[in-house]
């Protein structure tokens, strides 16, 4: 279950960059779909490289370049699947920034068993 609200949730965040940015395009809602998929995938196999192997220039900017790491997994799925495109690296930073921060929102929701927990606070 918690796969697949966080596939869900990925898949807004990527909607939601083609909407706001010229510069991101999907075609289709399969194609969506596929590269929520595959941005889980990247995200999960590349990414983990990508940080140990930039993790210098990571301590030396405060951890900033890993924004640019995310950029460069959605630049990726999009160079990987047809439908999917970036135009450059301003779109791919913005797109890094509106999927990082629908998951963040959307992943707080979640709770460690894979279902939504939402925490009610009365006050007296």
């Amino acid at each position: 279950m918690g796969f697949l609200l966080r596939l869900v949730i990925s898949a807004f965040g990527l909607w939601l960059a083609s909407r706001l940015l010229s510069g991101v395009s999907i075609d289709s809602d399969l194609t969506l779909f596929l590269a929520a998929l595959l941005l889980g995938f990247v995200n999960a196999v590349v990414r983990p490289i990508a940080i140990v192997l930039t993790f210098p220039i990571t301590l030396v900017t405060l951890g900033l370049f890993l924004w640019v790491v995310n950029a460069g997994m959605i630049a990726l799925v999009a160079r990987l699947l047809d439908g999917f495109a970036i135009a450059d690296l301003g779109s791919a930073l913005l797109a890094a920034a509106i999927v990082s921060v629908t998951g963040w929102v959307g992943n707080s929701f979640i709770g460690p068993t894979g279902k939504v927990e939402v925490l009610v606070v009365r006050r007296r």
